[in-house]
């Protein structure tokens, strides 16, 4: 099967549906296409439970739609999720749901991407034949936990962050989580709150790399070791936009992220984009959407002069 369409988009997360909503503006015709069964699935379902937005709410708007006016200063998990379900009916957004992308090729002869998907409910391959081909699949779409001697056998239980809702049934254990950033430090605060005694492993101080792991024990680069029960990997996460990307050698470097800086990393030749993978958050994204859409709307309107 084969469909034809102007832009396709690749993801529908914050940024995927921001893209949408900014071609809607000038209603350039799109396809949005997500691999899981609803949108902005890291928020739905591999966010703990007192996830909050780290900045103002001012500065997490996606275009055109701002929040409610008694939403808080910094907006909980919940009420983000319940802002993007208003977004995508304000703008009639559609996604095609189940949908996971297996290749995306520039045909030099057409002119075109050439796209290939496969519908999980019916093992349908399509392909996608469009003008403009947008990857908003994110820099978060693969857990990254580091390889480390002994982690497979280790005696107790260990979870990426993106697995992890509560320190509820951690009240008593020890739990190591490894990782400083934003997350790392809420859980380690969470886990603290519900009883937990807590470690934190950083690239620098307190308790150093982990050097490897036998049975419940952890030992760290400086030879001193202590017992776990949980271990909770708050080590981020990974772009895979180069496992189907074909011709993204010169937009995304090897980990599946810009080799151009902020803010001229979302363009490169023949109506490629990326949205949101420069790791500037929702701030960033938002301007990535309208900057897009802007630009495939000078090249549109030529493209309908011409054809026309």
């Amino acid at each position: 099967m084969e469909e034809h369409t102007i832009v396709l988009i690749v993801g529908a997360g914050p940024a995927g549906l921001a893209t949408a909503a900014c071609l809607a503006q000038f209603s350039i015709p799109y396809v949005i296409m997500e691999r899981e069964d609803c949108s902005a699935s890291l928020w739905r379902n591999r966010a703990y439970d007192r996830l909050k937005l780290h900045l103002a709410k001012e500065l997490c708007e996606l275009p055109h739609m701002s929040y409610p006016a008694d939403a808080p200063t910094y907006i909980p998990k919940d009420l983000f999720v319940k802002y993007l379900d208003s977004y995508i009916e304000r703008f009639d957004i559609q996604p095609k749901y189940n949908t996971a992308i297996k290749s995306c090729t520039y045909d030099e002869g057409k002119e075109c991407w050439i796209s290939l998907a496969c519908d999980a409910a019916t093992s349908r391959v399509v392909m996608y034949k469009s003008k403009f081909l947008v990857v908003s699949s994110g820099e978060n779409n693969a857990a990254n936990i580091p390889v480390i001697p002994g982690l497979h056998d280790f005696a107790g239980e260990a979870i990426h962050s993106s697995l992890y809702k509560s320190g509820t049934a951690c009240s008593g254990k020890n739990v190591l989580v490894v990782g400083c950033g934003n997350s790392g430090m809420e859980i380690a605060y969470d886990l603290a709150t519900h009883g937990a005694y807590t470690s934190i492993v950083v690239r620098r101080q307190v308790l150093g790399n982990i050097s490897k792991i036998n049975g419940n024990v952890v030992e760290f680069e400086d030879k001193k070791e202590s017992s776990f029960d949980v271990i909770v990997f708050a080590t981020g996460y990974k772009s895979m936009a180069n496992t189907w990307l074909k011709n993204g050698e010169s937009i995304l470097n090897n980990d599946g992220l810009p080799k151009k800086e902020f803010s001229n990393h979302w363009k490169r030749a023949n109506g490629l984009y990326c949205a949101s993978l420069a790791r500037r958050g929702l701030a960033g994204l938002a301007i990535d959407a309208k900057n897009i859409a802007n630009d495939i709307l000078s090249s549109y309107d030529m493209h309908r002069c011409e054809t026309n």
